[in-house]
């Protein structure tokens, strides 16, 4: 009885109107995936992609910022003391003072006549242990991290543009700069990497 419906059911395959029915079938299946993936290709093409440099272009470049303010600061100055004693270049020489604090210990007297056999400045210290020591140089004034600091330039932000300022340098160290002239209170510095008349999004 299988035999014979299994028997039947392939005359009924040969027939021209199942042939038909599964030319149909599978034709119907073969354009319905090209119709998928030529669908799945124009959505990709068309879904809009992240690029941050057309997003910067478009709605500035994402910047921090420091807000100038005028304020008392400290500097720090290296310098190697041995048996409290310390030698310094004619080009260093002026930043030390005596009196000035050195961790636990202070600058007694600073010499402004070169060593005959260094060819440097002595300064002499009290207190201070052998080693590499930082003196303390107090000013009152406006203060910049060195990486905001372009040569003698910084970017201060004007609306929504960075605007290069010229400034003069009074002291800095390996941190911060402070600026003797080109700077205002309520100057907007950007501490961010960004070029002359860029267009900038300043972020809180």
């Amino acid at each position: 009885m299988t035999t014979e419906r299994i028997e039947k059911f392939v005359k009924k395959l040969k027939t021209r109107k199942s042939k038909n029915i599964i030319y149909i079938i599978l034709m119907t299946a073969v354009v319905g995936c090209f119709v998928y993936r030529f669908y799945n290709v124009f959505a990709e093409r068309n879904r809009p992609v992240f690029n941050i440099l057309r997003n910067n272009i478009e709605n500035g470049t994402p910047v921090k910022t420091l807000e100038i303010t005028e304020s008392d600061g400290v500097l720090y100055e290296p310098l190697n003391v041995k048996n409290n004693r310390a030698y310094v270049s004619g080009a260093r020489v002026n930043v030390f003072h005596v009196g000035q604090k050195i961790s636990n210990c202070k600058i007694v007297s600073v010499s402004k006549k070169i060593d005959l056999y260094s060819g440097m400045h002595i300064i002499k210290t009290s207190g201070c242990q052998d080693g590499l020591q930082y003196v303390e140089r107090t000013y009152h004034g406006v203060y910049v991290p060195v990486s905001a600091v372009y040569g003698n330039n910084v970017y201060v932000a004007d609306g929504d543009k960075a605007r290069s300022r010229d400034i003069v340098i009074g002291a800095q160290d390996s941190q911060n700069v402070l600026v003797k002239s080109g700077l205002n209170n309520g100057d907007i510095v950007i501490l961010s990497k960004v070029q002359d008349n860029e267009k900038i999004k300043i972020v809180k």
